[in-house]
């Protein structure tokens, strides 16, 4: 199973974008499950997880330049999360799971 992880300010409103593209995934066929986590927790995962990568959320873009440079250290891709790709709506979820279809690194 691949993994994909989505660092937000807190973790919730991710929550429901996690859950809902990991099941459109599912439906998919694809072996893809999505989580999330806040923005502390998430730079320390970064590190030491077997995510393989991290999508950083339009409220916590600012983060990003620092989560991006962790990443490249640790060899994993970090990408912001266009807005139109944030939204829990068919739509939203679609495009967030094509940004992950995108950005993932190939097996």
């Amino acid at each position: 199973m691949r993994k994909v992880l989505i660092i937000c300010a807190g973790g919730m409103s991710s929550s429901l974008l996690a859950k809902k593209t990991t099941e459109l995934f599912k439906n998919k066929g694809e072996d893809i499950e999505v989580d999330a986590t806040g923005a502390t927790e998430g730079g320390k995962l970064i590190e030491s997880s077997d995510f393989e990568l991290f999508l950083i959320s339009p409220q916590t873009k600012m983060y990003y330049k620092r989560l991006k440079e962790t990443g490249d250290r640790a060899g994993k891709p970090v990408v912001n999360i266009p807005p139109q790709a944030y939204i829990p709506i068919p739509m939203g979820i679609e495009k967030l799971g094509n940004v992950i279809l995108q950005e993932i690194p190939n097996e």
